[in-house]
C-alpha cells in the first residue's frame, strides 16, 4: 500500500514547489542585464548593411541563436563562443565564424569570415516594443 503513495507524493512535492496562482506567474519578473551582453537580447541590423529594415539576431546564452527579419521566415541555429571575443553558429551545413569587434549596451558588430571574404554586419539593441514596418509589394 506504501508503495502507491510514493509516485502521489512525488507529484505533490513537484506541484507544492511551483507557483500557486496566475498571479504569481506574472509577478515574476527576471533581473535586467546591466553593461555589455550579447546574449539574451535581441540585435537589429543597421538598414545599410541590409538593405531592408527588420533583420533582427539573437544569441540565447543556452547556445540557440535565432535570426529572423520582417521578410523572411526565422532561422534556429546552434552557437558557440569560439574565444573571447569570437564566435561561431551552423548555417545549413556551414560554420560561419565571426569576431566581435565591438560590443556595448548599444551596439554589437561583428566580421563575418564567408571564405575568402571579412563582411562587417552592424547591430543596434532593439527598442521595445518593435514593429515591422509595411513592405511594399
Amino acid at each position: 500500500m506504501h508503495r502507491h503513495l510514493l509516485p502521489i507524493l512525488a507529484v505533490a512535492a513537484t506541484l507544492a514547489s511551483l507557483p500557486a496562482t496566475a498571479q504569481e506567474i506574472d509577478e515574476m519578473t527576471s533581473a535586467p542585464i546591466i553593461g555589455a551582453s550579447l546574449t539574451d537580447r535581441f540585435w537589429v541590423q543597421s538598414e545599410q548593411d541590409a538593405g531592408l529594415p527588420g533583420s533582427m539576431v539573437v544569441f540565447l546564452s543556452e547556445g540557440t541563436m535565432l535570426q529572423d527579419s520582417c521578410w523572411e521566415t526565422y532561422r534556429l541555429s546552434n552557437w558557440q563562443m569560439t574565444g573571447e571575443e569570437s564566435l561561431s553558429w551552423q548555417e545549413d551545413t556551414a560554420t560561419i565564424e565571426a569576431d566581435i569587434i565591438e560590443l556595448n549596451e548599444a551596439e554589437l558588430v561583428l566580421a563575418l569570415h564567408l571564405g575568402d571574404e571579412i563582411v562587417e554586419k552592424r547591430y543596434a539593441a532593439a527598442a521595445v516594443p518593435f514593429v515591422c514596418p509595411d513592405m511594399p509589394r
